[in-house]
């Protein structure tokens, strides 16, 4: 795994990402695909602000100059069920690398067996994080995610909606946080697709669109191999409340038994 830690020095000349939507640690619109029963997927989430924050606001320290890595481990149990667990981290520039909290999310979905037109699955995330990196430390975020595989192309939904349990917002219900992807198969080993993340403020109270995030990202999706997983991307911010220019890059991967593939129809 020592691409990891290359990675990771890569985006560290970079800065840090922003605090929004699905948060600036974990930039991923999820698939609804599980990882394999007894299996083990280790990913490394990077992610950087070239263009961010320059200074401490509402007690968050700045993202730009700072580099945030997230350790994702995940295990699935049956082919219906995984649970994934988060450690989250940041390299800040003038106190180094600190603990910044942990996650837990664990996720279902509709089997493949049951042959629907698409994928459908469910995650529910609870954790904490430092109050200097996040006005709520207490958080959980309910995604529902849809996707499907046509030919050459990909599309992924993911309409979260999120909700503080102690902080600044706590008891101001949910925010709705959604994400979406399509991608193309350039090749049979890379696929070229936009990402988009937003955040338009609580539900029953929408903000105004100046307020409001909203991050889109071109991307690469590049298969190494099949344990291997390697997502690269570019993203701009596109209101004032979102981190103007950001790097991210996501590595993965799969410990454990390979899913036998199921011979074609």
């Amino acid at each position: 795994m020592r691409r990891l830690g290359a990675l990771g020095a890569l985006l560290g000349g970079l800065s840090s990402a922003p605090a929004w939507a699905q948060g600036n640690f974990e930039i991923q619109v999820y698939g609804s695909e599980l990882t394999a029963p007894g299996q083990t997927t280790v990913e490394l989430h990077s992610n950087s602000a070239i263009k961010g924050t320059t200074r401490t606001e509402d007690g968050v320290v700045r993202t730009q100059g700072a580099v945030h890595e997230t350790l994702e481990v995940t295990y699935g149990f049956t082919e219906w069920f995984e649970t994934g667990f988060y450690l989250f981290t940041s390299i800040q520039p003038d106190s180094g690398w600190q603990w910044v909290g942990d996650h837990i999310r664990p996720r279902a979905r509709i089997p493949e067996s049951w042959h629907w037109p698409v994928g459908v699955s469910l995650s529910m995330e609870f954790g904490y994080q430092q109050r200097d990196f996040s006005t709520d430390t207490w958080t959980w975020e309910i995604r529902p995610i849809v996707d499907q595989k046509i030919g050459h192309w990909y599309w992924a939904f993911n309409p979260a909606v999120d909700k503080s349990l102690k902080g600044d917002n706590a008891g101001k219900g949910f925010s709705f946080t959604p994400a979406a992807k399509v991608s193309y198969d350039v090749t049979s080993r890379v696929a070229a697709g936009l990402e988009y993340y937003g955040d338009i403020g609580r539900i029953s109270h929408i903000d105004p669109a100046r307020k409001q995030q909203h991050l889109i990202f071109p991307v690469l999706d590049i298969d190494l191999g099949p344990r291997w997983e390697f997502n690269l991307g570019v993203g701009v911010g596109l209101t004032p409340a979102t981190d103007r220019l950001i790097v991210k890059a996501i590595l993965g991967y799969r410990f454990g038994p390979m899913p036998t593939p199921e011979p074609p129809r």
